[in-house]
């Protein structure tokens, strides 16, 4: 029988109600890196998922790309998302805490003490970021040496500890989207020569690192990893065989027995995948479940890919604008429109004020499979 995006999942040792997973997108409403209430409201509204992923949440003060986007490396934070966890398992949902390091993509504006941040190498990335001042170009940033790796490992185990502390159900590990352990996976930005440079398994070290730090916190089914190995995202983050690095990564973290893996399949913007991967022969190196990531529109679309390679399946700005998406998708009903000015508005607007379905008139809102 084919598997429907409906049909309950085992995920370790947590039983989820759907295949349908809310990925993780950033939202930028915490002031000072702190969880509010505001964005209780927000998880909790869309707790219908089988499996809650929050945004990118950084580790520590340097792990920070940008303004108001939120951490898990102080009490405070902590306390903030224990609100959040709480509102999301009253509302009957699972929540994973994405832990995150933004790497070179960040700007001495942000940085504590107005420092430089941080990558693999000493090369300069393309593009801006967004700071308190605005939008500035992205800096050389300053090359970690082994024993600074060595201690943003121990930032990853400590942030475990809080997601833990904080009453998350898992952590997910941001490994993509050319974020800090994406820019020592691909070797566009990772030309290190020393034990985490080099080979697809030499770049892959750092991450591995990461997760059996992480491990060591929470037992492996409840740890996942998300990859993006040909998104050239909006830092223009490439490698020169993303096939081969993929298929590393997911050996090598097959050995340790996480839970999951999320990939980024093809672009998240306006320009093209780097390469064209076969994401069904390469999901067969890995023995944990495999959540196929971007571009899902329609439950017929899902349940495409859930018969092809994929065990869950990840939906991102319909989520945004649909709360209710898991019904709306389950019966086929019309979307809300994105409100795009609003994405990253500093309060409720295009956060939390987007409306449920109406129960009343579902059938006015029918539209046909795609």
């Amino acid at each position: 029988m084919a598997t429907s995006l409906f049909d309950p999942a085992s995920l370790g040792a947590l039983r989820l109600t759907s295949r349908v997973v809310m990925s993780s997108m950033s939202r930028d409403r915490s002031p000072g890196g702190v969880p509010t209430a505001l964005n209780a409201t927000y998880y909790a509204q869309r707790a219908t998922a089988g499996l809650v992923v929050t945004e990118s949440t950084a580790i520590s003060a340097r792990g920070v790309g940008w303004p108001n986007t939120p951490g898990i490396y102080t009490e405070a934070q902590v306390a903030g998302w224990r609100t959040v966890t709480d509102a999301v398992h009253r509302a009957g949902g699972r929540i994973f805490s994405q832990l995150w390091h933004c790497g070179r993509n960040s700007h001495p504006l942000t940085q504590p003490g107005g420092v430089l941040p941080v990558g693999p190498s000493a090369i300069l990335p393309p593009g801006t970021v967004r700071t308190a001042e605005g939008r500035k170009p992205l800096l050389v940033p300053h090359e970690l040496s082994a024993a600074e790796i060595a201690g943003i490992v121990e930032e990853y185990r400590a942030a475990a500890r809080n997601a833990l502390a904080a009453g998350f159900d898992g952590v997910q590990l941001h490994a993509g989207n050319g974020f800090l352990l994406d820019q020592f996976l691909r070797d566009s930005a990772n030309r290190r020569t020393d034990a985490y440079g080099g080979s697809a398994r030499n770049r892959c070290r750092f991450l591995i690192e990461v997760v059996e730090a992480v491990c060591e916190i929470w037992s492996p089914e409840h740890v996942g990893v998300r990859f993006s190995p040909t998104n050239p995202t909006i830092y223009h983050l490439r490698d020169s065989d993303p096939a081969q690095l993929l298929a590393t990564a997911l050996e090598m973290l097959t050995e340790l027995r996480i839970a999951y893996v999320d990939v980024v399949e093809g672009s998240t913007t306006a320009e093209p995948a780097t390469h064209d991967l076969d994401y069904p022969a390469l999901r067969r190196g890995f023995t944990g479940l495999y959540v196929a990531n971007n571009g899902f529109t329609s439950r017929a679309q899902a349940e495409r890919a859930l018969a092809s390679h994929a065990d869950l399946i990840s939906f991102g700005r319909l989520f945004i604008a649909n709360p209710d998406l898991p019904h709306r998708l389950k019966i086929g009903a019309r979307m809300n429109p994105l409100n795009q000015d609003e994405l990253y508005s500093p309060d409720h607007r295009g956060y939390t004020d987007y409306p449920f379905l109406d129960h009343n008139n579902e059938q006015d809102n029918a539209t046909p499979a795609q």
